[in-house]
């Protein structure tokens, strides 16, 4: 039997940076002690298998870091071990020097089909050896480096991407609460212009959720919708300037009066003017042209049809249904089905015939909004009547 070593050339007593594990796998118990006499003292851990079923069992038990595989064995040749290693995951990146004395190209293309990553001929020159050793096992160390920062991004990714997820939650439900928080304060200073009159205290709440309401079933986007809510509110806010002598007259008001009355749609634009929240600038609007006629005989400026502004359009009938079903100083509160008759008479010279339709086909909804929102109020009046006793 030839010897797989030659000893021509010397040691250069270099080392890895580490102990790794080296398996060598022959049939020839000699082979196996020269080789392991070779690598032992360059610090590497050398597990010795002596047959194709013993590298399988040792190598899953231990994962080396390379193994030196003899293709000539009994029972499962070096062919079938690689086949049956590279075939698991673990050992994909497992580098495998076949050791071998065929010197076929077959044998060799073979052995690279299966898996294997190197050659060494019998008999091995120490040096080559230690050489491919080294080589391969950097090469093994820079894989596990990289599938290692591999796996460390990923998780990393996951970490950043869970953050961001419940930074998006915290972000949402504060947003939530921040709109919520501002339809209230809109609520409540758009009240400020009927704090005067108990009988108007439901007004905004009732005609800012028709408005929606509208806006919902004529196809507008939730955006759009949710900004009608926002800005229907204050539609009426210009009243701030309004005289009380006129605007809680108990009674018709004369000619002079309606000029002025009227002046709080310019008086609302004002006051919401120039603003770069969305919904304040669609209030501006709605508080403009909210008196609009769609026959152009309205205020304060006479628009007609499509010129007048959709919200405003919107808002013009919410605002007449919820006034006629109202009781205020100058008259007695409107029967709904006088309400809505009232409404359908104005189709195309008071009103945009388009909203008026669709108003018209969703009055049962419409006069349940209606209800539900007096009946809020009226429960916000009497726990506030209970707070103050």
């Amino acid at each position: 039997m030839k010897p797989i070593i030659t000893d021509h050339l010397t040691d250069s007593g270099q080392k890895p940076a580490k102990p790794t594990k080296v398996m060598v796998v022959d049939d020839e118990i000699l082979n196996l002690k020269l080789i392991q006499a070779m690598l032992k003292p360059q610090g590497y851990e050398v597990i010795l298998a002596k047959d194709g079923q013993e590298c399988l069992d040792k190598a899953r038990e231990n994962p080396p870091d390379l193994i030196l595989l003899d293709i000539m064995m009994p029972g499962m040749d070096g062919f079938k071990v690689v086949d049956r290693l590279k075939a698991e995951e673990k050992f994909a990146l497992v580098p495998i020097v076949m050791v071998t004395a065929l010197q076929d190209v077959n044998d060799r293309v073979k052995a690279l089909e299966v898996g294997a990553d190197d050659f060494l001929s019998k008999p091995v020159d120490r040096l080559e050896l230690q050489a491919r050793v080294r080589s391969l096992l950097k090469v093994k160390a820079y894989n596990d480096h990289m599938v290692n920062y591999r796996q460390e991004l990923e998780m990393e990714v996951q970490r950043r991407t869970l953050e961001i997820e419940q930074a998006n939650l915290l972000l949402a439900k504060a947003h939530e609460k921040l709109r919520g928080a501002s339809l209230e304060t809109i609520f409540r200073l758009s009240r400020a212009a009927e704090f005067k009159d108990e009988d108007t205290g439901a007004h905004i709440i009732s005609m800012s959720r028709i408005s929606a309401r509208v806006a919902v079933k004529m196809g507008l986007s939730n955006a759009t919708v949710e900004s009608i809510l926002y800005a229907s509110p204050m539609h009426d806010i210009g009243k701030i300037g309004i005289p009380d002598r006129i605007l809680l007259k108990n009674g018709p008001l004369t000619d002079d009066e309606w000029s002025i009355m009227r002046l709080h749609t310019v008086y609302g634009g004002k006051i919401l003017e120039n603003s770069d929240i969305g919904f304040l600038r669609l209030g501006e609007v709605i508080a403009l042209t909210h008196h609009e006629k769609f026959d152009g005989s309205g205020y304060p400026v006479g628009l007609v049809g499509r010129k007048i502004p959709l919200a405003g359009r919107i808002v013009a009938v919410a605002d007449v249904f919820d006034a006629l079903m109202s009781r205020r100083p100058y008259k007695p509160a409107f029967s709904s089905d006088q309400a809505i008759s009232i409404i359908k008479d104005g189709r195309g010279r008071h009103f945009d015939p388009e909203v008026v339709d669709v108003f018209l086909e969703d009055t049962a909804e419409v006069q349940r909004i209606w209800n539900s929102s007096q009946e809020e109020h009226q429960n916000a009046v009497t726990e506030t009547l209970k707070t103050v006793k």
